[in-house]
């Protein structure tokens, strides 16, 4: 429909950098970190770089909440006023409530066109997602063909990450699959993955450097030869060793688009300090 604006609305764990989407309708929900009796919203009340100074001293580690349905009605009537319909792309099901009171949000407001996709990710897992439907709305497309690019785009992304611990993962309750490494992580670094919404173990080295190495190896191995599309290298307050990841990334695969970021302090409070992830998709 000619003029018929369509606006994206994901959440603050996909932290995706202003960079991938300059010029782009996406609009962010912030989720809700709780700690030491305050609430914050993630990414507005607190930064990443003031959050994890203090995490590294913090004596109880923070949690975190998702958006009341309340919350999402007054946001997505915000949105409204300034587009005819919303595509939200959402932090996945499967560790978060927030998608559930997303859908009774928009049972509220039965009259406006509010689309859901759960993107059975999160942090860039999911913002590769976003910036598909983002694309496909400043595209001019329908709002059921920016449904299809986000839906399409997260049968497409493999996001594979690193952990110093598995004791961030383990008292948040997002640990999944992984916890078979619980008896046998004091020595080792897991690679973990989003597997169908929720994590899980890929495999595990013995340091940092050899656990980078093996995640290159299995994303050349994902990409079947084809070459790398669109990346995304995120850190949990090591960047330096996430530009290092970046760097590999970009000489050993060349992806026609990198993108380099920090990860939320609510996704941050669920996986640690000295994360780094890797989202990427291959090539049509």
């Amino acid at each position: 429909m000619a003029g018929h604006k369509i606006a994206i609305v994901t959440d603050s764990s996909a932290y995706i950098p202003e960079s991938a989407s300059r010029g782009l309708d996406v609009s962010v929900i912030p989720l809700w970190l709780l700690w030491e009796g305050k609430s914050f919203r993630d990414g507005v009340d607190i930064d990443p770089a003031t959050f994890y100074k203090r995490l590294r001293v913090a004596k109880t580690l923070p949690t975190s909440s998702q958006p009341t349905v309340g919350e999402f009605v007054s946001f997505f009537e915000e949105v409204l006023t300034r587009a005819d319909a919303i595509v939200n792309v959402l932090v996945s099901s499967k560790i978060s409530g927030t998608i559930d009171n997303a859908r009774q949000a928009i049972s509220e407001l039965p009259e406006r066109d509010i689309r859901l996709v759960d993107a059975l990710s999160s942090s860039m897992g999911l913002g590769l997602s976003v910036l598909a439907a983002a694309r496909a709305a400043a595209a001019g497309e329908s709002i059921e063909q920016v449904v299809a690019a986000a839906e399409a785009m997260r049968e497409r992304v493999n996001f594979l990450f690193v952990v110093d611990t598995l004791e961030y993962l383990h008292k948040g309750g997002r640990i999944g699959g992984a916890k078979r490494l619980l008896g046998t992580a004091l020595n080792v670094k897991p690679i973990l993955q989003f597997i169908d919404g929720q994590i899980d173990s890929l495999t595990q080295a013995r340091t940092k450097r050899k656990a980078i190495a093996q995640i290159l190896e299995i994303a050349e191995e994902r990409l079947g030869g084809q070459g790398m599309m669109e990346a995304a290298i995120v850190d949990i307050d090591c960047p330096d060793e996430g530009d290092l990841v970046a760097n590999m990334v970009e000489q050993r695969f060349s992806p026609s688009v990198i993108h380099r970021s920090m990860v939320s302090p609510v996704v941050g409070t669920h996986v640690g300090p000295g994360a780094i992830g890797f989202a990427f998709y291959a090539e049509d």
